[in-house]
């Protein structure tokens, strides 16, 4: 995805396959995946996975958005922002309080269908432009009985399974664009003529280019490293976590001395380069930030 050279169809098509249509194949009732994953993967229908709101980003366990109990369902009422996909999706898997309880005891998931009582309001971002993201709100939603997805009540164990399959995925995406950034300057720097000679011709861009390309390698084997453990079966929560860390800000600081080597170039809004620098700036952000990877770290090693 990374060749096509655009963060935000990336992320769009990304929150689609790997954050909210995963928590269905795992959780969800048979019942559920052919009514929601089966045409998901036909490309009929699109998902959104509704967790972060105006009060409740990296502290998950602090979401206000309710679902009452009724006749049949639930009553849900409250707002998400920040939700990829929030404009067009035609479902979105919601995390909810159904009890009074605070922490994490008491969320649920469900799965609400777009229709009435819920809008959608487009944000402007700095970057990932092609994907759209969106403030949700809830007023009076009804949704059935049936569209609860896993067991009431335990829903932050769902958020927790299905973070480690999207930071590593968000890992694989900074891979894929820091190898392409790469390649790209490179060749810029060997046809780009400054002082009589390439520019790779002078030490400085060249050694800047050589620790590049070293980092690029570097965050691709702590990734590879952690995606073979996922794929084996093991729960590499230190593997996953340090490759999140590592591999968002090293693509952001490479987009950053890829745009210096592009000059007055890169800062031009029909270079790639600045598209680029701008679309990695959420990795540090966006699937748990740095510091709460750093935090989760702690607690793994014991510190």
């Amino acid at each position: 995805m990374a060749r096509i050279g655009s963060g935000g169809t990336a992320a769009g098509i990304g929150a689609h396959i790997n954050i909210a249509t995963p928590p269905i194949w795992k959780f969800g009732t048979e019942e559920q995946k052919q009514h929601y994953l089966v045409p998901s993967i036909a490309g009929e229908r699109i998902g959104a996975l509704g967790i972060t709101e105006p009060g409740a980003g990296s502290d998950v366990a602090a979401i206000s958005t309710r679902a009452e109990r009724v006749d049949g369902g639930f009553l849900v009422n409250g707002e998400k922002t920040y939700i990829t996909n929030g404009v067009r999706a035609h479902f979105i898997v919601t995390a909810v309080k159904t009890t009074a309880e605070g922490g994490h005891h008491g969320i649920s998931f469900l799965i609400v269908d777009r229709g009435e009582g819920v809008t959608s309001s487009k944000l402007q971002k700095l970057g990932w432009h092609a994907s759209d993201t969106a403030t949700i709100a809830f007023d009076d939603v009804f949704v059935p009985e049936e569209n609860l997805l896993g067991t009431l009540n335990e829903g932050f164990a769902l958020i927790m399974a299905n973070f480690q399959w999207e930071r590593l995925a968000m890992a694989l995406g900074a891979v894929g664009a820091m190898t392409l950034a790469w390649e790209r300057t490179a060749q810029f720097a060997q046809e780009r003529n400054a002082f009589g000679r390439p520019l790779s011709g002078h030490q400085a861009i060249r050694h800047k280019l050589v620790d590049l390309a070293t980092s690029a390698h570097t965050c691709r084997c702590v990734t590879y490293d952690a995606l073979r453990r996922f794929v084996a079966g093991e729960e590499p929560l230190k593997e996953v976590t340090m490759a999140k860390l590592l591999t968002q800000r090293a693509c952001f600081e490479l987009m950053d001395e890829c745009l210096q080597i592009h000059g007055g170039a890169g800062y031009m809004k029909e270079v790639w380069v600045q598209r680029a620098a701008r679309d990695a700036r959420l990795g540090p952000i966006g699937g748990g930030s740095d510091e709460i990877m750093r935090e989760i770290l702690g607690r793994v090693l014991a510190l």
